[in-house]
């Protein structure tokens, strides 16, 4: 009873607008298969919901705990009770927290797929994104599980993009970036800037083509200067030439065999 939860990179990342509070945007996602997380489902005597391998995340606050109580709203509770009382959720992290590598949006969507699955919930993926949705504004990707799909909304809108996946690297550096500081530094400052280079153009291009013809990665990433503001020691850290992912802190390239291809 486990389930891998990959990591993601943004190619892109475009703010598209503000609405009832949040950011809408538009992006490509790729999932990072060689940097993941397990999720497990192991046998205890649980008198609570319990998550083992996530200290120091208060369990109100953990993805897991948001998503089991989303799962508990949407079905009949009485079975998911029972089972979360019989075990306990084991978490191997290996994707760093802050670095918008998706880990918690990833460990969440884990979460619900695999007691879906245990539970025989019977829950179709449009649901079970829905679900995710209520979490936070990546899940929806990591449930539908595909390896490169355009977001868009409020990260509830999910297209496949068919391409074969890159072989990237990834560099985080010691460096929390507060997803929400980001992105309340962008509203105060940068909200302005919306739409000015015509996102929709990246829409139908591989990734591939995206990354070798930007010169100037940072203007793929319309978080990165919010990013920079927010964290004061992400510019001495950034290397030079990589890509920014989500709102941070990790940066990312096509490993040299893949740029060679």
């Amino acid at each position: 009873m486990q389930r891998r939860a990959y990591a993601k990179v943004n190619i892109f990342l475009k703010i598209t607008g503000y609405k009832n509070g949040y950011h809408t945007l538009l992006s490509r996602f790729m999932l990072v298969k060689s940097l993941y997380d397990t999720i497990s489902f192991v046998p205890a005597d649980s008198k609570s919901f319990t998550i083992d391998g996530c200290d120091g995340i208060e369990i109100r606050s953990n993805t897991i705990y948001r998503a089991y109580e989303a799962l508990l709203r949407q079905k009949p509770p009485k079975r998911l009770r029972e089972f979360f009382r019989s075990h306990k959720v084991r978490v191997e992290k290996n994707i760093p927290s802050q670095a918008g590598l998706g880990g918690g949006s990833s460990d969440a969507a884990a979460f619900l797929l695999l007691a879906n699955e245990v539970c025989s919930l019977g829950l179709e993926a449009d649901t079970l994104s829905a679900i995710g949705a209520s979490v936070g504004a990546d899940v929806p990707f990591f449930v539908h599980g595909f390896e490169s799909a355009n977001v868009s909304g409020f990260g509830e809108v999910v297209e496949p993009f068919e391409e074969d996946s890159l072989q990237l690297e990834i560099f985080t550096p010691d460096i929390a970036c507060d997803t929400a500081e980001v992105y309340r530094y962008y509203n105060r400052e940068l909200l302005g800037t919306v739409g000015s280079d015509r996102p929709e153009r990246y829409l139908s291009m591989k990734s591939r083509d995206i990354l070798e013809m930007t010169h100037k990665p940072a203007t793929l990433n319309d978080l990165y200067p919010a990013a920079l503001a927010v964290c004061d020691r992400l510019k001495q850290a950034a290397p030079e030439g990589w890509f920014f992912s989500g709102s941070g802190s990790s940066f990312f390239r096509m490993k040299r065999e893949e740029q060679e291809r």
